[in-house]
């Protein structure tokens, strides 16, 4: 055998490691169903954020006179031409409602309102839920309180509750910032404290086993504050739970303030959403039953998707999931 030294010119420099989130993004595509609820999604937002600068109908205008008439309680365009209705009109797709105003418009404004309810409730409600839930499972003494409180609030009624506060509440936030912003800060406000225990439960629990692993006990052990303990060495490693509440609490803040809005206790009449948009359509329902079908269809496939989605994530962020 030669003992003759390997020269390093010969030697090829190895390929650069794989990143962290080529491997979880290689798992969420794996999952079918998140791909399909992540376009889907991504599809609904792209159509309510951009759709309205596009579409040539304004929504809130109400015609008057003989166009009123004409215009009012129109069909859609693929019913209007099965039923050979004359009243068709090729320039509301989706007809118009009985005061003349273009339904698909409406549907696209409403979109834009229900999910940034969704989206708004869905940080508070993370917000508090990771902070109750690091505060519960690192400090020993603030476990047992803060618990009672997650238990308590599981124990509530939350429908009757948020029905109360709405009525007790609406009109002094609407004196104060109008009445849609007052609505909107007053649903999202409800909607976010009323849903964040799950997340709250969730994190404890992983923190509660954090603290005894061996890189938390090297870190008390050198003099870490808790505060940086708790920023650099247990946060990011409980962000998968919390990635995955915060995807699941879209479709919750979405479901509650359609129930809201349907019951009447939403937005303004004029101010269009989703769940307004049903229970406008409740009345005339057996006349024009595809009043009641756009809207219920985007808020099943809108809480589908992001159901769907943080599945994916929750499969795509768990190590021990990850690569099978």
């Amino acid at each position: 055998m030669s003992d003759a030294p390997i020269s390093m010119d010969k030697v090829e420099p190895t390929a650069p490691p794989r990143s962290q989130w080529a491997d979880i993004w290689d798992q969420f595509k794996s999952h079918r169903g998140a791909m399909w609820g992540a376009g889907i999604f991504l599809f609904i937002v792209l159509m309510v954020l951009f759709g309205p600068y596009v579409y040539w109908n304004d929504p809130q205008h109400v015609p008057t006179g003989r166009d009123f008439l004409n215009l009012r309680d129109t069909r859609p365009i693929y019913t209007a031409l099965w039923d050979g209705d004359a009243k068709v009109n090729w320039l509301y797709p989706l007809g118009t409602d009985n005061l003349g105003r273009d339904i698909l418009g409406r549907l696209l404004i409403g979109g834009r309102i229900s999910l940034a309810v969704g989206m708004a409730a869905m940080v508070l409600s993370v917000v508090l839920g990771t902070l109750i839930g690091v505060l519960a499972g690192y400090f020993r003494l603030l476990d047992g309180p803060l618990m009672r409180l997650t238990d308590l609030f599981l124990a509530l009624p939350l429908l009757p509750l948020l029905l109360v506060a709405v009525l007790l509440f609406r009109d002094r936030l609407a004196n104060m910032f109008g009445p849609e912003g007052g609505t909107f800060i007053l649903i999202v406000t409800l909607v976010g404290i009323t849903s964040w225990m799950q997340t709250a439960r969730i994190v404890r629990g992983d923190v509660l086993a954090l603290k005894e692993r061996e890189f938390i006990l090297a870190a008390r052990s050198i003099g870490t504050s808790p505060t940086k303990m708790i920023l650099r060495h247990l946060l990011p490693n409980v962000m998968s739970p919390i990635m995955v509440s915060a995807t699941l609490g879209i479709a919750t803040a979405i479901i509650t303030e359609s129930a809201l809005s349907f019951l009447g206790f939403g937005f303004p009449p004029d101010f269009p959403t989703w769940g307004k948009l049903l229970f406008d359509a409740v009345d005339r329902m057996e006349l024009y039953p595809e009043r009641v079908l756009w809207p219920g269809l985007l808020i099943s496939l809108t809480v589908l998707s992001v159901n769907y989605v943080g599945d994916g994530l929750r499969d795509a962020l768990d190590p021990r999931i990850r690569g099978r």
